[in-house]
């Protein structure tokens, strides 16, 4: 089993890493961004320091492993966070220096096709941090959600325990990010729905591993970043979430299935599963439509687990994943998942 570690963190007052190891979108989207970076500033009383690439599109997977290896290696960083996704980051990760990052440990913060690092990290010995990109999470429209905020406050600047809450009110209905109006006002948001539990008679705790699901195909295909060994996973759980690309529920469960076909569903006593993101400007879906994806996705995750690891504890519509607001869960971190109080606790 690898052995890992959360690496010190910063405190107010400290340069922190933002880096592009996806995409540019900085470049082509300046008002989230610097909008996410002045929040940086002001309520987290955090420097941040850009990188090259951290504004360049269509910059080579070269560029943003340097970056990230300056990030690292600069003594005067004390955290590191992504500016934001994107879809070719896997093609990074044979261009990093592992023993460089290993040597020089801080906490990351990113999700989505931040996957890739999360995973690279975790199998170097070194929790990170799932969520909190600076575009998305930080550069809200009119003020950061309320919990996403205060999650990821305690996930910058503290260590121990942390409860986390359904959403009280929820949203994954974007607006245009080249539109200055979009950020006069928050967007509209819906009464949260709480979690669904199955299979909730017991209390598991274990470290974390997943992210995106569309990004774990990626690495399974690309055989990068996956223990070969699935003992290593014994005990874990499961964090799996989907993207704005909206996979089918066909989708989602083949790749459920391709896990469970190589051993690792049944190595997670648990699976949080993210709320899944049922809206995007390439496809609008209507209330009734968005809540048939969803509930095509639930069947999906269901039937998998039911053929592969049938007694997992698993808990519906978390919110870690491309919907607002966005908890931060550590990467490789200790996870609790209390079924019976229907409770779950992340240490940070």
């Amino acid at each position: 089993m690898t052995s890992l570690f959360y690496p010190p963190k910063p405190s107010p007052g400290d340069r922190i890493a933002v880096i592009s190891p996806s995409s540019g979108l900085p470049g082509l989207f300046p008002l989230p961004y610097e909008l996410g970076l002045e929040r940086l500033r002001k309520e987290y009383g955090l420097e941040p320091v850009e990188y090259p690439a951290t504004r360049k599109m269509g910059s080579s997977p070269r560029e943003r492993a340097d970056d990230i290896h300056a990030a690292f290696a600069d003594p005067g960083i004390k955290a590191v966070i992504a500016s934001i996704g994107g879809d070719d980051q896997i093609t990074v990760l044979p261009l990093l220096d592992r023993e460089l990052i290993r040597a020089n440990p801080k906490p990351f913060f990113g999700m989505s096709d931040n996957t890739n690092l999360l995973a690279f990290l975790r199998n170097s010995g070194i929790v990170g941090y799932h969520g909190g990109s600076v575009m998305c999470e930080l550069g809200r429209p009119g003020a950061m959600h309320p919990q996403t905020a205060d999650s990821l406050r305690a996930a910058l600047f503290t260590s121990g325990p942390y409860e986390l809450k359904p959403a009280e009110r929820w949203r994954d209905v974007d607006r245009d990010w080249a539109d200055p109006a979009t950020f006069d006002a928050e967007p509209e948001t819906r009464p949260g729905t709480g979690w669904t539990w199955v299979n909730s008679d017991r209390v598991i705790e274990g470290r974390s591993w997943g992210g995106c699901l569309e990004i774990i195909g990626w690495l399974l295909m690309a055989d990068r970043e996956i223990a070969h060994d699935p003992s290593e996973y014994d005990g874990g759980v499961l964090l799996l979430e989907t993207s704005e690309d909206m996979p089918s529920a066909t989708e989602v469960f083949s790749t459920l299935r391709n896990m469970g076909e190589r051993g690792l569903l049944r190595r997670f006593p648990a699976l949080l599963m993210g709320r899944p993101k049922t809206w995007f400007f390439e496809r609008p879906n209507t209330p009734e439509d968005a809540a048939r994806y969803a509930s095509g996705q639930r069947e999906a995750v269901l039937r998998a687990m039911r053929a592969y690891a049938p007694d997992t504890t698993i808990v519906f519509d978390v919110d870690f994943g491309h919907t607002d607001p966005q908890l931060v869960i550590p990467y490789g971190g200790t996870v609790r998942v209390d079924g019976p109080g229907q409770r779950i606790t992340v240490t940070y």
